[in-house]
């Protein structure tokens, strides 16, 4: 009930007796340190009045204790809602004079303990309250539902909280640390992130990649006895020098990653094979044993590459690989410089090295290139063996059947037709470079029947398709058994014999950090941990639209829990 006397209405003014300050203290814990002695309450909020309980205070320059009063004075503090409304308290404060006559402070003003402080006109679990908000969602976001809950407060005023914040810090590495790379600004400015991976909580954040950062990091704090990084070869050095006595794990997420880069590139380079029948298998059609096979050493014909014809552009880039290659390791036979063949075949000297480098032309010969036409080439052999004639009516009709593609490009690939008297078979569908990796990558139990049947088809088509898979499934069972110190070495001397040259360029980076690939494949710590707090930070970096300064992004990072 009220006290008596007590105005009613929206903007009533209440007594607070002893009974309902306790009920007021039980919702509002941190109010412990005031006397509340009335309360009143209107449209914009409510307001509370009241005095502090001290009865002395210490003064914030020497510490010595005074209960001498000189003055008093009120002031208004923004206090955590209630009920999405506002609260302000109206404190009376007591001014005391510093007892000690060496302090340059004559007096100072008492502070409520755990309600107000010095120059702040919000009281400190609001204070707390908005840079929590802060953390989370930093400036603008932060304000936004700051003032759904009743808090008004500025973006700039969030983001000063969660500067204030203090930061903890590190005085040893993580005995398992994580080291990776961040964008900053993507292909400009990039840090690296240092965590414990035992826990996931990130121990520093660094301006950038260099391995002299990270280097006289590691150096400033000692204690890394593991240290999980990813590929990046600064990292290396910068844990190398930085703290030699730690082990250094490879991330083998980006090992199996980057082989599955050097499997595309050499999917790519054999799919031309894929089209001759399986040997297992002869159609009537099909070349017999003594027909020319695929193009795998440069010498024969090339699948693929031709159209429907024996001539055309792509025959003519295959004559045209042919003498070049040949042209040039017969001037560098003779003892001339790159430089100077370059300038003699008027070729660029990358050109020239790409050339030279290679075994043999088809090393370097053009792939069977993937076509958007593919799908609908079985359409076009039949509408053209029905009369259909006309590229503009052909290319109408796969486009009502979702062909993108230029109308030229069917006009090219008829044009063969017109000196037969009906259109070729259709050529046997080829899975693409993509689908090829794939099936060559995935774990046999998840591939489905038709995944399977296409992985069979093209390791009996392609030999050197064949002893890639053999090498990725040796690889697989040395990741999935741990056995990189007993079974690696084997593993690169057949690699690096197989004839696949992306593959030689895979082994030869294992070989340049042996020992971290070996650890990688042994020990089971990982950069996985690492790459989800990068994960992390990509999130909180565009909360703030990408534009928060490192320093800032620093502070939201340590202090987010992991």
């Amino acid at each position: 009930m009220p006290p008596e006397g007590a105005a009613s209405g929206p903007g009533r003014v209440l007594g607070v007796s002893e009974l309902g300050e306790c009920l007021l203290l039980a919702f509002s814990p941190h109010l412990a340190g005031l006397r509340i002695e009335q309360v009143a309450g209107d449209g914009d909020g409510v307001t509370l009045l009241a005095s502090s309980r001290a009865v002395s205070a210490c003064c914030p320059r020497c510490q010595s204790p005074s209960s001498q009063v000189h003055a008093g004075y009120t002031r208004t503090i923004a206090d955590l809602p209630a009920g999405g409304r506002p609260v302000r308290v109206v404190l009376a404060v007591r001014r005391f004079r510093c007892l000690e006559p060496a302090c340059p402070a004559v007096t100072f003003a008492g502070q409520a303990e755990g309600f107000s402080a010095r120059y702040r006109r919000r009281s400190v679990p609001l204070l707390a309250l908005v840079a929590a908000i802060g953390l989370e969602l930093a400036g603008r976001a932060g304000a936004r539902l700051a003032a759904v809950l009743g808090i008004t407060v500025h973006p700039s005023t969030v983001l000063r909280e969660v500067m204030a914040l203090p930061v903890p810090q590190v005085s040893a590495a993580p005995e398992i640390t994580g080291i990776d790379d961040f964008a900053l600004r993507k292909g400009h400015v990039y840090g690296t992130v240092i965590i414990d991976v035992r826990t996931g909580q990130v121990a520093d954040l660094l301006p950038d990649r260099e391995a002299g950062t990270v280097a006289d990091w590691l150096k400033a704090h000692p204690g890394a006895s593991v240290i999980c990084r990813d590929r990046a070869g600064a990292y290396a050095d910068g844990a190398r020098d930085g703290a030699p006595d730690a082990a250094q794990v490879a991330d083998p997420w980006h090992l199996w990653h980057n082989l599955g880069e050097r499997v595309t590139e050499i999917a790519a380079q054999h799919r031309a094979s894929c089209l001759t029948p399986s040997p297992d298998s002869p159609g009537p059609d099909s070349p017999g044993p003594d027909s020319p096979g695929p193009d795998l050493d440069g010498t024969g014909p090339a699948p693929g590459l031709t159209g429907p014809g024996t001539g055309g552009p792509a025959r003519r880039i295959v004559t045209r690989t042919r003498e070049r290659h040949a042209a040039i390791h017969q001037l560098l036979a003779a003892g001339h410089t790159k430089t100077a063949i370059a300038a003699a075949l008027d070729l660029s000297r990358p050109t020239v090295t790409r050339f030279a480098a290679a075994a043999t032309a088809g090393d370097i010969l053009p792939a069977a290139r993937e076509s958007a036409l593919d799908p609908y080439k079985p359409y076009l052999h039949q509408r053209w063996n029905q009369g259909t004639r006309d590229a503009a009516a052909l290319h109408a009709e796969i486009t009502a059947r979702g062909y993108t593609g230029h109308i030229m490009n069917i006009y090219r690939y008829i044009q063969p037709f017109r000196a037969l008297p009906a259109a070729p078979p259709p050529p046997p569908p080829i899975p693409s470079t993509r689908q090829i990796t794939r099936c060559l990558m995935t774990r046999p139990a998840a591939l489905t029947s038709q995944e399977q049947a296409t992985l069979t088809d093209i390791t009996a088509r392609c030999p050197h398709l064949a002893a890639l898979h053999g090498h990725i499934t040796s690889f697989a069972a040395i990741m999935n058994d741990r056995t990189g110190f007993t079974d690696l070495t084997a593993w690169l001397t057949a690699a690096e014999n197989s004839g696949l040259p992306p593959l030689h360029a895979y082994t030869a980076g294992i070989r340049r950090y042996r020992s971290a690939v070996t650890t990688a494949l042994t020990w089971t710590w990982t950069n996985g941990k690492t790459e989800g707090t990068v994960n992390k930070i990509k999130m909180l970096k565009r909360q703030m639209y990408g534009r928060a300064s490192f320093t800032l992004l620093r502070k939201r990072v340590l202090l987010h829990p992991a």
